[in-house]
């Protein structure tokens, strides 16, 4: 029937890109995503295609973040012309991303080669252009979750709501050859059943083969309810001390729902005092593209932000202030004690962030709350590791603020939730793990041999599959 070729996110969790190969399909990736770490022209220049792009017959996007859908324009640029299948909430989370990485990107090769320049060597050519990130967004072909639509005469593709960000989904493809039909499921990535804003993980119940993510295969997370109390205790710890509290968030995803329980700690009476800052501009353009989908979130956590009179998160929150400018970024290293500070990047890899870490790392009264996964390989990863020196803008950085980790504020399944979500299959699919450390897959291997005697297959970089 064919093949899955599995070139990213195999016993690692980000980069995640699968080669499916079949007469009923031809040529499609599930993802085209760029590996975290390093600074954003290594990213890029560091990847390549071991397949020629131009033989690559569409994409399906399982959603917008950067580690499943950032080289989509090298992928244009060395000659992609297909179409790129994804939800209508994922395109428009995907202009954001995409121009905001171009951005980085071309910064960074601006100053690398007048480096280059200077010392006599020779120049680095761009991987893509910002005319290559129109074409990606040109070729978005969106549908709706739930509604069948065929690829081909022999292969049909639903989208299914993945709970994990605005538009992520279950990718579902039917595929029918000589009258023999399989059904093939991606995960994406899962999200937590009691993720706020986002919808439970669709639940399937047939396939012959499922690739499922296991970013946390080997632990659970601590309950929402544990999560907030621990939440609350670090911000009347910090205020205590008179200190400030950063917390690097992604973009997308992570910075709403923080927002979101910011408002409700708001409206508790339980905020006093506290000066709140969303200091990055594409989590407030991410935020303004959640206020226009609010109607297809969960409808409980929709009605909490309405009761109040709050017809967008930004109003949910009356204390927060919106830093667009690096003169308004700026601004905030003025304040002394008493201010939440949430950016980019959520790995710390870039962004405002690490020029907060460069005003604040250094103080034993602040806090660095963490509330997402860190790759190996990140700065972030790093400090919740426990380091205790870092450089930054070429000077050296003790750090005396006190390191954090909400697990519960995660945006995946924990281990519980996957093989929760796995058991739904009634037929025994093959089973293979996808997204995840090795260790994290093993365990999660284990678990559902253990216990309920689920065979599963985790491929390394470059394996190739027969389904």
């Amino acid at each position: 029937m064919g093949t899955i070729t599995f070139h990213g996110a195999a016993q690692e969790v980000t980069g995640s890109c699968h080669l499916v190969e079949s007469p009923a399909l031809g040529r499609v990736l599930l993802d085209c995503g760029v590996r975290q770490g390093g600074d954003a022209l290594n990213r890029v220049q560091d990847e390549g295609f071991p397949f020629d792009p131009t033989s690559i017959d569409a994409v399906i996007l399982s959603h917008a973040h950067l580690d499943h859908s950032g080289l989509l324009p090298t992928l244009v640029h060395q000659g992609f012309r297909g179409p790129i299948y994804c939800t209508q909430a994922t395109k428009g989370l995907l202009r954001i991303l995409l121009e905001d990485a171009s951005g980085l990107y071309h910064r960074d090769l601006e100053h690398e080669n007048l480096r280059r320049e200077r010392s006599g060597r020779p120049q680095l050519e761009e991987e893509y252009t910002e005319k290559d990130v129109a074409k990606v967004l040109d070729l978005c072909d969106t549908s709706v979750y739930r509604s069948p639509r065929p690829l081909s005469p022999d292969a049909v593709l639903t989208f299914h709501d993945a709970g994990h960000i605005l538009g992520s989904s279950i990718v579902e493809l039917v595929l029918t050859e000589k009258g023999e039909t399989r059904r093939l499921v991606f995960s994406g990535d899962l999200g937590k059943t009691d993720s706020v804003l986002m919808n439970d993980p669709a639940t399937l119940e047939e396939a012959d083969i499922v690739m499922m993510e296991g970013t946390y295969g080997d632990r659970n997370h601590r309950s929402m309810d544990n999560t907030l109390e621990q939440l609350e205790q670090i911000l009347h710890d910090t205020w205590e001390r008179g200190g400030n509290v950063l917390i690097p968030s992604f973009a997308v995803g992570r910075a709403q729902e923080i927002i979101y329980h910011l408002g409700c700690l708001y409206h508790a009476g339980k905020l006093d005092g506290w000066q709140i800052f969303l200091d990055s501009p594409m989590a407030i353009e991410v935020t303004q593209v959640y206020d226009h989908w609010l109607h297809i979130l969960d409808s409980k956590d929709v009605r909490c932000l309405t009761q109040f009179g709050r017809e967008s998160l930004e109003l949910f929150l009356p204390t927060l202030k919106l830093t667009n400018s690096p003169e308004e970024s700026m601004g905030i290293n003025r304040i002394k004690r008493g201010a939440i500070i949430i950016a980019g990047s959520g790995m710390c890899t870039g962004g405002r962030i690490r020029h907060h870490f460069k005003h604040r790392i250094w103080r034993e009264h602040n806090t660095l709350l963490f509330i997402g996964f860190q790759a190996r390989g990140t700065l972030g990863r790093r400090l919740v590791d426990g380091e205790k020196k870092i450089r930054l803008f070429g000077d050296e950085y003790l750090v005396r603020a006190r390191i954090e980790t909400l697990g519960g504020f995660s945006a995946h399944a924990g281990q519980s939730e996957l093989i929760d979500w796995a058991l739904h299959f009634r037929n025994q699919p093959r089973m293979i793990l996808v997204h995840g450390e090795a260790e994290a897959l093993e365990a999660l291997s284990l678990k559902l041999w253990d216990e309920h005697k689920v065979r599963c297959t985790v491929p390394a970089q470059g394996d190739c599959i027969s389904f």
